[in-house]
């Protein structure tokens, strides 16, 4: 599948204008497209952290707390799943901008709405909402970062906006242990609406522009495009790549109390810790990743390294029978380290698609990856009765990882690629 090149006049062509990599970082839509992801995985974090406290005021306890926890987050993961789609195609049909504000408004909405719920089913609805809302954050934000910079800065620019993605589950972290579940909620719906008024600073890429005022011509954000040859594959690669991630996040943090218990922790384990040393981890990683990254020349190569040291990491902890909590957080450290490659996989992601499949990419296949729980929270709930929790964590995540380790080595190497062209 030839791409088709694309011809920018120079005004229109930010993303060839060379400047340092400092300056290219003071740029709005860097400085707006991370600030946005800070807020998106704080509000995406949060009913991780507020799982148990909120369930248990609806009168939840007991193995009512994991089952009802499942249902929600799978139920906030699909709504991610198609709120994906929705965005990612409208970005690459009416614009880049035109999602971001969309996507502010209704998880801020839904997660003030959030802090009154009262029985499971508006929970429920709540959080698919939230979820469909959240979805189209960061793939319009990586696209328009992507798509205004140089081709030698991007990638900083990238490791920004995913440090600040981590500061914010981080922010979630210290909210939900330091106020109630209703008012970290409505903190989260608050920072989204104030975000809302900075967005008016940001402005659409020249890309883009160009790419709309030849809408006749070119197929946008078509989906019968994206799942044809070739292409359904780096797509489905993309996902795949990602699944450590929220197998991390979404299975070992989030239900760390009970793995904590089927370990036989001396201690139980608590999911803001887990999730705070976690993420410290993967700050560090990304930087890591991104530094040898731009050393090697090759996004391709650190990926395949840090999954392959990830999964390691990943049986010592499943095989680490009655430590002490401690023991725990640190493992999730180190495993949150070599999970740190997500700045550079969101960076491989958008530079695997032309212009006029981009925002739909690079908004989908985030929410794919998070979407990814979903499976693998059910493989947990269906193994766990019969080979333990232990053994049912470790299954599903030698899967993950297996799958994982595949699509990162099968995938093209992008770095250094210029954007200008198309899928045809």
């Amino acid at each position: 599948m030839a791409p088709e090149s694309l011809v920018l006049d120079v005004a229109a062509r930010e993303n060839a204008v060379s400047r340092s990599p400092w300056r290219s970082l003071l740029h709005p839509n860097v400085i707006l497209a991370a600030v946005g992801y800070l807020v998106d995985t704080y509000d995406l974090m949060l009913f991780s952290i507020v799982r148990r406290p909120s369930l248990e005021a609806l009168g939840y306890s007991g193995d009512a707390l994991l089952a009802k926890g499942v249902l929600l987050l799978n139920l906030q993961m699909i709504g991610m799943l198609v709120g994906g789609f929705f965005w990612g195609m409208l970005g690459d049909k009416r614009g880049r901008l035109t999602v971001l504000f969309g996507s502010i408004v209704i998880y801020s909405i839904a997660n003030i709405a959030n802090a009154w719920v009262d029985h499971l089913e508006s929970y429920a609805a709540l959080r698919f909402i939230a979820g469909f809302g959240l979805a189209g954050e960061l793939g319009a934000a990586i696209t328009l970062v992507s798509e205004v910079l140089s081709i030698e800065h991007r990638g900083y620019a990238t490791t920004l906006v995913a440090l600040c993605g981590g500061a914010g589950v981080i922010l979630a972290v210290l909210v939900g242990e330091l106020v109630s579940w209703q008012t970290a909620y409505l903190i989260g719906g608050v920072l989204g609406f104030l975000l809302l008024f900075l967005r008016v600073r940001a402005a659409e890429s020249g890309l883009f522009n160009l790419l709309h005022s030849k809408a006749d011509r070119i197929r946008r954000g078509d989906l019968a495009l994206l799942f044809s040859g070739r292409v359904r594959w780096r797509f489905f690669k993309c996902v795949l790549a990602g699944g450590p991630l929220w197998f991390m996040s979404g299975i070992l943090s989030t239900f760390a109390p009970e793995i904590g218990r089927s370990l036989g922790a001396q201690g139980e384990l608590k999911v803001s810790m887990c999730l705070f040393t976690s993420t410290f981890g993967i700050l560090a990683g990304d930087l890591l990743t991104s530094m040898f990254s731009h050393y090697l020349r090759s996004r391709r190569k650190v990926m395949v390294a840090a999954i392959a040291l990830c999964s390691v990491f990943v049986v010592a902890y499943l095989f680490t029978s009655h430590g002490q909590p401690w023991a725990y957080y640190t493992l999730l450290f180190i495993i949150g380290t070599c999970t740190g490659y997500w700045a550079v996989l969101l960076a491989t992601t958008a530079e695997q698609f032309g212009t006029n499949l981009r925002a739909t990419v690079t908004t989908t296949v985030p929410n794919l990856i998070r979407a990814l729980v979903i499976p693998m929270s059910i493989g947990l709930e269906v193994l766990s009765p019969e080979v333990g929790l232990r053994a049912a964590a470790l299954v599903v995540g030698m899967i993950v990882y297996g799958l994982a380790l595949l699509s990162a080595w099968t995938l093209p190497e992008t770095f250094g690629r210029n954007l200008d062209f198309l899928e045809t």
